[in-house]
């Protein structure tokens, strides 16, 4: 393995809106083990679901982007929305394992993904060929999963923010600036996402 060889932990997401408390995961996840990156998916709007209060995809893209501008070790990609829809967790690791040959990528995700993980598509090939890092979710626990040695588990920090609770306080006129970083509170406000 040379030095360029990067390790990049992926977070996926609609990211609707992008809040303190993914970027704060994704901090932790960078500062507190060995990943030298953390990158956002964006997941674009699951065509089997119709749900209005998502926001178009390259409105959700472009806050994510204006949350990371200005710290170099957490990024994104757009990479699922120029794969076939529905996209699966394992396509898209295969994908930009393919594209980017000097990373190689972990997933990161919550206790809540095992009690469902037998249901992914290809979960045991997922967990032959990548590590999963995990964060505590209350009220999940790893299961069949708590002891398997791709699975690592980090006691991040909690956040109890939700992106629903914060499109819910923006439609009540209330001041959510807190609750994200300015400049995609402020874009939100110019724009006049989830005021509807």
């Amino acid at each position: 393995m040379n030095n360029s060889h990067k390790k990049t932990g992926l977070l996926f997401g609609s990211f609707n809106p992008i809040h303190n408390g993914h970027l704060i995961l994704a901090s932790f996840m960078r500062s507190f083990t060995d990943l030298d990156e953390v990158w956002f998916v964006v997941s674009p709007q699951n065509p089997l679901k119709e749900k209005s209060s998502l926001l178009a995809d390259y409105h959700r893209l472009a806050l994510v982007r204006l949350a990371v501008e200005d710290h170099p070790s957490i990024g994104l990609t757009d990479i699922e929305f120029k794969m076939p829809k529905p996209s699966y967790t394992i396509d898209t690791l295969t994908w930009l394992s393919e594209k980017y040959e000097n990373r190689s990528f972990v997933l990161i995700c919550g206790t809540d993904v095992f009690s469902s993980f037998k249901k992914w598509k290809n979960y045991q090939t997922l967990l032959d060929q990548y590590l999963i890092y995990t964060y505590p979710r209350p009220g999940y626990a790893m299961g069949d999963f708590e002891n398997h040695p791709k699975i690592k588990s980090f006691e991040a920090p909690l956040m109890e923010i939700s992106s629903s609770f914060i499109r819910k306080g923006i439609k009540q006129k209330k001041d959510m600036s807190f609750w994200m970083a300015n400049n995609v509170y402020e874009y939100i406000q110019e724009m006049h996402f989830y005021e509807k």
